[in-house]
C-alpha cells in the first residue's frame, strides 16, 4: 500500500509539471504572438545582462590563469632541467660545487613555493568566486518561470473577471427555460449550482494568482538585491587577485635574482682559478683581417713592412758606354735634384759639380754599384706636394699615388675596402683629414674607377700595412 501511494505522489507529481510545462509553453507562444502582454523588469533585464558579462570575464580570467600557472609549471622543469646539467658538468675538484649545488636546490624549491602560493591566493580564490554564479544563474531561469507561471495566472483570473457577466447571461437562461419545465422547488437549487460552480472557477484561479505572485515576487526581491551587490563586488575581486599575482611574482624574481648573482659569483671565482684554461667564444676576424681599434692596423701576415720609401740597389757596374766622359747620371722622375745616396759618401748635384771633378766622378760611378733612393711627394694635410696626378682626367681629383695590395684584406666597416693580393688602389686625400686615423688610408680600387667614375660609390679606407707603393 505504501509502494502504491508512493507511486501515486509520484505520477501526481509528474503530470503537475508536465502540465505546467504545458501552461507555460502557450503561455510564450501567445506572448510572442503579442495576444497575451508580459510583464517587464527593465532594471532586473539590465542586472541580468552585467551578471552575464561578469560571469564571462571571470571564466576569461580563470582560463588564462590556469594558462599561466600552467607556464610557471613549464618554466620550473625547463629551470631543473638545466640545474641538473650544470651539476652534471661541474666537475667534483672544482671550488664552489657544494655551493652550486645549495644554489640549484633553492632554485627548485623557489619554484615550487611561488607555483603553490599562486594556486592558493589566485587560484583557488578564483574558483570560489566563481562558485556562487551556477546558483545564482539557475535562480535567474527559474525566476523567469515563475514569470510565466505568474502572467498565465494572471491571464486567466482577468479571463474569468471579463467572463463574468457572460456566464450570469448563460446561468440565466437555463432558469427561464426551468420555470417552464422544471417544478418550482427545482429552480432554485438548480439556480444556486451554478452560480457557486462559477465562483469556485473564479476563486480557484484568485488564489493561484496570489499564490504564483508571491512565489515570483520573492525570488525576484531576492535577485535584484543580489545581482547589483554581486556586481559591485568584482572591482575588489579583480583588484585583489591581480595584487596577489603582482606581488608574488616580484617576491619570487627578487629571491631568484639572489641565486642567479651567488651563482655568477661562484661562477666567476671558477674562471679566476682556472683562467688559463678558459676558452672565450667571441666572433673572430678573418686571418687577413687586422684588429682594427681607433683605425690603428695590425701589420699584416707576413709582417713584412709596407709603404715604406723603396730603395733598389744595382750592383751591376754601369757600362762605360751608357754614359760617356762629362755626363751626368739620369735621375729617376720622382728623385730630388738635390742630393742622391751613393755608396760611401754624398754625391753633389750635377750642376754643382767642378769640371775638374766631372772625371773622378765618372771613374767613380763605372765602378761602384748605384744605390738609387726613390723618394716620393709627401701628403700634407690631404693633398700631394709636387703631385702630378691631381690634374689628370683618367684619374680621380686629387690622385696622389698607386699602391698594390700585397694581402687580402676583409672589410669589417661599411666605409673600407675589400682587397684582394694584387688590386691596385688609386690613394686620394681625406675629405676631412682629422678624420685619418693613423695607418689608414683613403682610395678607390682602380677596377672600380674605371668601370664607375665615381668616388662615392667606389671609395673606401683601408690598412696602409696590407699594401705596397707601386707608384
Amino acid at each position: 500500500m505504501a509502494e502504491m501511494g508512493s507511486k501515486g505522489v509520484t505520477a501526481g507529481k509528474i503530470a503537475s509539471n508536465v502540465q505546467k510545462k504545458l501552461t507555460r509553453a502557450q503561455e510564450k507562444v501567445l506572448q510572442k504572438l503579442g495576444k497575451a502582454d508580459e510583464t517587464k523588469d527593465e532594471q532586473f533585464e539590465q542586472c541580468v545582462q552585467n551578471f552575464n558579462k561578469q560571469l564571462n570575464e571571470g571564466t576569461r580570467l580563470q582560463k588564462d590563469l590556469r594558462t599561466y600557472l600552467a607556464s610557471v609549471k613549464a618554466m620550473h622543469e625547463a629551470s631543473k632541467k638545466l640545474n641538473e646539467c650544470l651539476q652534471e658538468v661541474y666537475e667534483p675538484d672544482w671550488p664552489g660545487r657544494d655551493e652550486a649545488n645549495k644554489i640549484a636546490e633553492n632554485n627548485d624549491l623557489l619554484w615550487m613555493d611561488y607555483h603553490q602560493k599562486l594556486v592558493d591566493q589566485a587560484l583557488l580564490t578564483m574558483d570560489t568566486y566563481l562558485g556562487q554564479f551556477p546558483d545564482i544563474k539557475s535562480r535567474i531561469a527559474k525566476r523567469g518561470r515563475k514569470l510565466v507561471d505568474y502572467d498565465s495566472a494572471r491571464h486567466h483570473y482577468e479571463s474569468l473577471q471579463t467572463a463574468k457577466k457572460k456566464d450570469e447571461a448563460k446561468i440565466a437562461k437555463p432558469v427561464s427555460l426551468l420555470e417552464k419545465a422544471a417544478p418550482q422547488w427545482c429552480q432554485g437549487k438548480l439556480q444556486a449550482h451554478l452560480v457557486a460552480q462559477t465562483n469556485l472557477l473564479r476563486n480557484q484561479a484568485e488564489e493561484e494568482l496570489i499564490k504564483a505572485q508571491k512565489v515570483f515576487e520573492e525570488m525576484n526581491v531576492d535577485l535584484q538585491e543580489e545581482l547589483p551587490s554581486l556586481w559591485n563586488s568584482r572591482v575588489g575581486f579583480y583588484v585583489n587577485t591581480f595584487q596577489s599575482i603582482a606581488g608574488l611574482e616580484e617576491n619570487f624574481h627578487k629571491e631568484m635574482s639572489k641565486l642567479n648573482q651567488n651563482l655568477n659569483d661562484v661562477l666567476v671565482s671558477l674562471e679566476k682559478q682556472h683562467g688559463s684554461n678558459t676558452f672565450t667564444v667571441k666572433a673572430q676576424p678573418s686571418d687577413n683581417a687586422p684588429a682594427k681599434e681607433n683605425k690603428s692596423p695590425s701589420p699584416p701576415p707576413d709582417g713584412s713592412p709596407a709603404a715604406t720609401p723603396e730603395i733598389r740597389v744595382n750592383h751591376e757596374p754601369e757600362p762605360a758606354s751608357a754614359a760617356p766622359p762629362g755626363a751626368a747620371l739620369p735621375k729617376s722622375p720622382s728623385q730630388p735634384t738635390e742630393a742622391s745616396e751613393v755608396a760611401g759618401g754624398t754625391q753633389p748635384a750635377a750642376g754643382a759639380q767642378e769640371p775638374g771633378e766631372t772625371a773622378a766622378s765618372d771613374a767613380a760611378s763605372s765602378s761602384l754599384p748605384a744605390v738609387v733612393v726613390e723618394t716620393f711627394p709627401a701628403a700634407v694635410n690631404g693633398t700631394v706636394e709636387g703631385g702630378s696626378g691631381a690634374g689628370r682626367l683618367d684619374l680621380p681629383p686629387g690622385f696622389m699615388f698607386k699602391v698594390q695590395a700585397q694581402h687580402d684584406y676583409t672589410a669589417t666597416d661599411t666605409d673600407e675596402l675589400q682587397l684582394k693580393a694584387g688590386d691596385v688602389v688609386l690613394v686620394i686625400p681625406f675629405q676631412n683629414p682629422e678624420e685619418q686615423d693613423e695607418g689608414w688610408l683613403m682610395g678607390v680600387k682602380e677596377s672600380d674607377w674605371n668601370q664607375h667614375k665615381e668616388l662615392e660609390k667606389c671609395r673606401g679606407v683601408f690598412p696602409e700595412n696590407f699594401t705596397e707603393r707601386v707608384q
